[in-house]
């Protein structure tokens, strides 16, 4: 069984299609690991199996019918719990929420539907979603699959850990500073942060505005490069909901044109040191893509740190402000892991009309000037985080003798939220203790299809990426 839940969902909707399995089955079989996993793991918060079975049936017999088929049809996925899935709660890992039951599916959920999907359950966030780990006093929290000692990380950490371990085919994480790609990268999977209104944000808690909805998004998460084309290709499309949404037609470049786009890569951003496997695994993915064909140089854009301290102001020091009146008489309902942000949050200086409206200008003006730049170089590569996957409640790390702290180790994925670049994340390496090492694609904004076409072929070529085993393999599972 555990074979049949680790093919790519590509795969398994060929399967489907060609009446090889069917969709009972293949909706069994990942409820079977989830029963074996899900105690070791915490990744699942809410399963509705007579749902995803009777679901499995419909599909089958729309098979049977000779019905038109969706690119995923009977492939079994999870949603994280800040997302609506009709019928199942949407607590977003707060007592705040506790209970709360969405009424009507996301629209990206519609749309997942539409294509074919089946969906599992909702997967396990930080209280609301303000960490790089997941935690929480609702549900305790997420292990990664490669070591049950360290964290699977945060916001969508027990999405990542679903689907490495086998009990997803895929699914959906949200992202404000790296709730996707950080993840990926220590769970070993592939994640996109789309460009913000890509993909509809619509059904998803907290609410993406004001300042949110110009570094957060929600965006597909997977095992292959290929499924997270096919999941990116579903969910896609303006809606009405997304107030940076944008009628952006698909456009897959072929072979000829992703090869013409010139490839930069660096290491470090200069400020934030990363380790030496890091490195590593960036100069092999940048030597792959140079071996298939790219023109790839070293190059470190300008105007990183800037978009760090500015991205602080976004998700720090405004989501401090949009959040703490919510705790207010509520205090012992807190999870620890929200006491620090919002002290962090408290740390930072404080934000009125006037510096947010500098904020909002040196933002524009800073990603004008990068936006110029990558007209040179259309795709970045870099490090995700400056470490693998931590230990639970670690918060400062030492890099080459040098001192990281917690907030300051993800900056590699906040540059571009801040900056709103769409930027993939894919498995690459593993670390000396066996963790996971991911490698970040970034692209310019409104691109995703150069990026995940780039990312395919750093997949394909990559020794590396071939060589890394699934988390079955695991000694921990």
């Amino acid at each position: 069984m555990s074979d049949l839940t680790f093919l790519s969902a590509a795969a398994m909707a060929e399967l489907v299609r060609s009446k090889k399995i069917s969709p009972v089955e293949l909706v069994s079989s990942h409820l079977d690991q989830i029963d074996r996993l899900n105690p070791k793991l915490n990744a699942f918060v809410e399963i509705h199996a007579d749902r995803a079975v009777q679901a499995a049936r419909d599909a089958e017999g729309g098979i049977m019918r000779g019905e038109s088929t969706g690119p995923l049809h009977g492939v079994p996925l999870s949603v994280k719990s800040s997302i609506s899935v009709a019928g199942m709660r949407c607590e977003a890992g707060s007592r705040l929420r506790a209970g709360s039951v969405a009424r009507e599916d996301a629209t990206l959920v519609q749309r997942l539907r539409s294509a074919g999907a089946i969906i599992l359950g909702t997967t396990n966030a930080p209280e609301l979603l303000m960490a790089w780990e997941t935690d929480n006093l609702l549900y305790g929290r997420t292990n990664n699959p490669w070591d049950l000692s360290c964290t699977a990380g945060g916001s969508s950490g027990g999405e990542a850990a679903a689907i490495a371990s086998g009990m997803s085919a895929g699914g959906v994480g949200s992202d404000g500073g790296g709730s996707i790609r950080v993840p990926a990268h220590f769970c070993g999977i592939c994640g996109l942060k789309p460009t913000p209104g890509r993909i509809p944000s619509t059904g998803h808690f907290p609410v993406s505005a004001g300042p949110f909805a110009l570094i957060g998004v929600v965006g597909p998460m997977a095992r292959t490069v290929a499924d997270l084309k096919i999941l990116f290709d579903a969910m896609q499309g303006p809606d009405a909901g997304d107030t940076c949404s944008a009628p952006v037609p698909v456009q897959w470049p072929n072979a000829d044109e992703i090869r013409k786009l010139r490839v930069a890569f660096f290491e470090d951003d200069g400020r934030t040191p990363v380790t030496r496997e890091t490195r590593a695994a960036v100069r092999a993915a940048a030597q792959a893509l140079n071996d298939a064909g790219f023109e790839v140089e070293s190059f470190q854009p300008p105007g990183l740190e800037e978009a760090r301290e500015l991205w602080r102001k976004y998700f720090v020091a405004a989501g401090g402000m949009l959040l703490r009146p919510l705790f207010m008489g509520r205090e012992l309902e807190m999870s620890p892991i929200m006491k620090q942000f919002l002290q962090s949050a408290a740390a930072e200086p404080v934000l009125n009309a006037a510096t947010m409206l500098d904020a909002w200008v040196q933002r524009d003006l800073l990603r004008a000037r990068f936006m110029a730049g990558m007209q040179r170089h259309p795709i970045f590569l870099c490090p995700a985080a400056a470490i693998p996957a931590f230990r639970h409640g670690e918060r400062n790390w030492q890099v080459d003798g040098r001192r990281v702290e917690y907030l300051d180790a993800w900056s590699y994925a906040e540059f571009f939220n801040l900056l709103g670049n769409p930027a993939a994340v894919i498995p690459i390496a593993r670390s000396s203790q066996g963790l996971p090492i991911g490698v970040q694609i970034v692209g310019r904004p409104w691109r995703e299809e150069e990026v995940l076409s780039v990312a395919a072929a750093l997949e394909e070529r990559c020794e590396a990426c071939r060589k890394l085993p699934l988390a079955s393999s695991s000694p921990a599972l």
